[in-house]
């Protein structure tokens, strides 16, 4: 039986072969540690679509199984942080299931539309901040925002601004560029809650990709501005579980070792056979298999690590071995292009 006829893996239906993207089945995989699912699995999840719990003091977590934001009772209206999607009408069945206060204000932490397309269920009467690079993708592209009910932003800031809401201060933090132009950190201070959405994943690696980051070495250095501020739990946006501190110096770490063992691979992978055995005809297929062999060296590097708790990284976070080859591969483009490095191939073609 072939790879594309096992169980469980769609077969190859557009007949793309090499040009086209592999399919993958659970059984590929590790299965998920226990303490990675978090909420998906909870009884009040699973009746009603989400899970809400209250953090500290009024701020409160509210979560899909799959994307989260917060809220904050001040005792005379509600802040919402985000609103994904994948919450939609929930966010506010989430809300009224803990105070009757109304949401009268609301905060964005970046512009992209999965974590902020349902903003339109507070009404357009709301007073939003967010970051003035937000507001003017926003406006920028309407149909990000208008036309789909998201309230424009009244209120931007540039770099960082506290803000007292019926008495309840909120540090809203930009401190450069990371996952996205504009994404702030929302910290409540006295609660020592943060929203540090696109970041870390509690249990889990990240997304693809770094996330989906548009800038990968910000998005790496967002995991020690995360570790700078004194919290108790971190809202991340994913997957199905808050974080705490452990989670984000986990997170942080691995990161890091998949920047590290990219800046060995750089060094140490030059694979010149793939020129004798390619040439340079097609340089998307030399460069292509080049960047494969590297991503697998860091890759391979990354998930047979043993830890600071003795647990490889395979095993500790959750769906590792699933993204670790799509965080390298960007990772190594990023080497090029944020960090200005060259590549032993490279400096050898070069002569550097």
């Amino acid at each position: 039986m072939s790879n594309n006829e096992k169980p469980g893996i769609l077969p190859d239906r557009y007949g793309l072969g090499a040009a086209g993207m592999p399919y993958t089945s659970l059984s590929d995989y590790r299965p998920i540690p226990p303490n990675a699912t978090g909420s998906l699995f909870l009884p009040d999840r699973l009746e009603k679509g989400y899970h809400v719990e209250e953090l500290n003091d009024g701020v409160f977590y509210l979560t899909s199984g799959a994307y989260d934001c917060m809220f904050i009772a001040t005792g005379n209206g509600v802040v919402a942080v985000d609103a994904p999607p994948l919450l939609g009408d929930n966010i506010l069945r989430g809300i009224a299931e803990v105070t009757d206060e109304p949401v009268t204000h609301a905060i964005y932490s970046h512009w992209h539309a999965d974590h902020i397309g349902a903003a339109g269920v507070f009404g357009q009467d709301v007073t939003v901040f967010a970051h003035e690079y937000t507001r003017e993708m926003l406006e920028r592209w309407p149909d990000m925002g208008r036309k789909n009910g998201i309230p424009l932003p009244t209120e931007t800031i540039s770099t960082s601004q506290s803000i007292a809401i019926n008495g309840v201060t909120i540090d809203l933090d930009y401190k450069g560029v990371n996952h996205a132009p504009g994404n702030i950190f929302i910290y409540t201070p006295k609660q020592k809650v943060l929203a540090a959405i696109d970041i870390i994943s509690p249990g889990w690696s990240a997304f693809k990709h770094c996330d989906a980051s548009e800038n990968i070495r910000g998005w790496a250095e967002a995991h020690d501005w995360i570790l700078e501020y004194d919290f108790d739990a971190v809202v991340s946006g994913h997957v199905n579980r808050w974080g705490t501190r452990e989670d984000a110096l986990a997170s942080r770490d691995y990161t890091w070792d998949i920047i590290d063992f990219a800046k060995q691979a750089f060094d140490e992978v030059d694979d010149f056979e793939l020129v004798e055995r390619i040439g340079f005809s097609n340089g998307w297929v030399l460069w292509e298999d080049y960047f494969n062999d590297m991503t697998n060296y860091v890759t391979k590097q990354t998930l047979t690590k043993t830890t600071d708790n003795g647990q490889t990284w395979a095993a500790r976070l959750a769906g590792a071995d699933v993204m670790t080859k799509y965080h390298a591969y960007s990772i190594l483009e990023a080497l090029r292009l944020e960090w200005g490095l060259l590549s032993k191939f490279e400096r050898t073609i070069t002569g550097d």
